[in-house]
């Protein structure tokens, strides 16, 4: 038989303003909802951070309840899958204000033997190994599979300074690429125009047939998604490096 939910908050913060409503929260809300066999406390704990994700609550309550959720088992996993999905049916940024709660509550990081350790606990996607198109950027970089059906997407990380050469995605029709930062600080650029800063949130669509560049600041890590829009023809031409004078420039 699993553990009684019993709830006091009610009545300690609202028992003399506000009776009734402290009887429905202890005892209707939890005493009876929460206590009711039909469905088992983790899928309720689930339930009402996504509920409260919907409606865009990211206050105390949002971290009682994921807190709570954790206490009933949600994994650091689970939790990252579970806010994901709902990201893209509620918001993106009732995701972003909802992972930096649940970073938080779900802290029990590695490690931090290295600089990369360090960078890894700070974003959700995984770093994962060595790039193997290393001989087309300046320093190191990352690559990590984040789906591999339907769109392929990517995590690309990039050490402080490390940026890829310029490249054009060609493509008759169609093509091109998506990038979403998400984690560090970087920088994007097309040929002719300035660099536009990349943070956390960032979406930059790139045409196909246009010449650019992105990777990390300077003093900064950076990540972000990378996703090839399909196209006729479609192939990646990698052309010269970015300069260190241009490189230079930027903050």
């Amino acid at each position: 038989m699993s553990e009684k939910i019993v709830q006091t908050a009610g009545r300690e913060q609202l028992g003399g303003f506000a009776p009734m409503f402290a009887h429905l929260n202890d005892d209707v809300l939890f005493g009876e909802v929460w206590n009711d066999s039909a469905i088992d406390v983790k899928t309720r704990c689930i339930i009402t951070v996504v509920s409260l994700m919907a409606s865009g609550i990211t206050d105390s309550s949002l971290s009682y309840h994921l807190q709570n959720a954790k206490a009933h088992g949600v994994t650091k996993d689970e939790i990252a899958a579970i806010i994901t999905h709902a990201t893209m049916y509620v918001g993106w940024p009732k995701g972003w204000a909802v992972f930096r709660l649940a970073k938080e509550v779900w802290n029990d990081t590695a490690p931090e033997l290295t600089d990369k350790d360090r960078y890894q606990n700070t974003v959700f996607f995984p770093i994962g190994e060595k790039n193997p198109y290393g001989e087309f950027f300046v320093g190191q970089s990352y690559l990590a599979p984040v789906s591999t059906e339907q769109i392929p997407i990517f995590n690309v990380t990039f050490e402080p300074a490390c940026r890829n050469n310029w490249h054009i995605h060609h493509a008759k029709s169609g093509g091109g690429q998506m990038l979403i930062c998400v984690g560090g600080r970087g920088y994007y650029q097309e040929w002719g125009k300035e660099a536009v800063e990349l943070t956390p949130g960032t979406v930059i669509n790139i045409p196909a047939n246009v010449k650019h560049w992105h990777g990390a600041a300077p003093d900064s890590w950076f990540s972000h998604l990378a996703a090839e829009i399909s196209g006729e023809d479609a192939n990646t031409e990698w052309c010269e490096p970015v300069s260190d004078a241009d490189y230079g420039k930027l903050k």
